[in-house]
């Protein structure tokens, strides 16, 4: 992984990832992030870099490699820039004051309901701005906003507890743009119940008045993948593999995707095993 001797280089962008390509892209329904066990080396001596692998590229934050290899990286909010300058050393650099509402994603399985003007808080130290939500609850594909959250038609206290996952955010810049995944927990929820009322529909799933499948609201790392994705929602994708396989491992997961500081759509994942 080499820097061009290039003094006052600017990128725009408002994440800070540096990508480096070691493979082609895996095929799968959407990109996902997980660590990497590769070994980083700055000048001849390890390095310890935090690496994520994504559609079988590397990508790092550049604020470590250029602490790492003792060059200048800061980040301009305001004009929304990244600048780098292989003639100055690596400075910390403290926060820079932000308009706008920085948003705690709730931990409860709530509503989120992004607004213009949020800034999402980013592993990498970014604050992702959303600008534009005027696809949120009006996709052109749906036949218009989702209801409440379902209500039991099966007593849901006989399926296992199971636990509902921190959020999460994913950030990172790709070609196709400036790129957001926030992990929508009362999205998820959604697809839980509706997997308990279809298993509490379909008499394979159950023995002795108890339910045989389980479902679980992560996804490992290790079937990302291969994990099938639709939007938006439709109640009949999950109904269909309850029907098909009553006594599986459902693995559900609902993410509110954003490319260039707009919402796109809320994505929904499920894996059956």
């Amino acid at each position: 992984m080499k820097c061009r001797e290039k003094k006052g280089i600017a990128l725009v962008a408002s994440g800070i990832l540096l990508g480096a390509s070691i493979a082609a892209p895996v095929a799968g329904a959407a990109l996902t992030a997980e660590r990497s066990s590769q070994k980083i080396v700055v000048n001849g001596k390890p390095a310890q870099i935090e690496a994520y692998s994504i559609g079988g590229s590397n990508y790092v934050r550049l604020r470590d490699v250029g602490r790492a290899a003792n060059f200048s990286v800061t980040y301009d909010q305001q004009s929304n820039t990244v600048r780098i300058d292989t003639h100055e050393p690596y400075t910390e650099e403290r926060p820079q004051a932000v308009s706008g509402r920085v948003v705690k994603l709730p931990t409860d399985g709530s509503k989120y309901v992004p607004q213009a003007g949020d800034l999402i808080p980013c592993g990498d130290g970014a604050l992702y701005e959303v600008k534009d939500t005027s696809r949120f609850e009006n996709n052109c594909f749906a036949s218009g906003p989702l209801p409440d959250l379902p209500e039991p038609t099966c007593d849901w206290s006989l399926f296992e507890e199971t636990e509902l996952p921190a959020p999460e955010v994913r950030h990172y810049v790709s070609d196709a743009g400036d790129n957001l995944y926030v992990r929508n927990l009362y999205e998820t929820r959604r697809m839980q119940y509706t997997l308990y009322n279809a298993l509490g529909r379909t008499p394979d799933a159950w023995r002795d008045g108890r339910p045989l499948a389980k479902v679980f609201l992560t996804i490992p790392a290790e079937y990302e993948a291969y994990t099938p994705v639709f939007w938006p929602w439709r109640a009949v994708e999950l109904e269909k593999k309850a029907a098909a396989v009553p006594r599986g491992r459902f693995r559900c997961e609902a993410w509110d995707y954003y490319v260039d500081h707009t919402f796109m759509q809320t994505q929904y994942y499920i894996f059956v095993g």
